[in-house]
């Protein structure tokens, strides 16, 4: 059940931990990942739902992977699900901090063309 009491709450410290997980990111991709839109949701939407995206699922990157972003009309974009983090973190803000930099992450790893076994390798599954 959605707390829209939450929402502010929730979207304030999913901007700080993205602003300062970009920070620490590599000189080399840090540059990439700036122009990168991330969005905040609370949950996927409908229509994403009835396009086969998970109802639980706390992040999605869409659009093109950096190496083939001339290749697509779409334009990245990592979408973060914060009520579902939430959920994940069963309330625990330390936890919560810690699902977002992990869903994040892994969202990034698919924007620099990493699939999901590659990502396993890297424990941001």
């Amino acid at each position: 059940m959605s707390d829209v009491r939450q929402w502010p709450d929730l979207r304030r410290i999913a901007g700080e931990e993205a602003t300062r997980l970009v920070r620490e990111l590599p000189k080399a991709i840090r540059p990439l990942v700036e122009a990168l839109p991330i969005l905040f949701e609370p949950r996927p939407s409908q229509a994403l739902v009835e396009d086969g995206v998970e109802p639980d699922v706390m992040g999605l990157f869409v659009g093109p992977a950096f190496a083939g972003e001339d290749q697509d009309p779409i334009p990245a974009e990592i979408i973060l699900f914060l009520e579902n983090i939430r959920d994940e973190a069963e309330g625990d803000p330390i936890r919560y901090r810690q699902e977002l930099r992990t869903t994040l992450l892994h969202e990034i790893g698919h924007y620099l063309g990493l699939n999901e076994a590659e990502l396993w390798e890297r424990e941001l599954e």
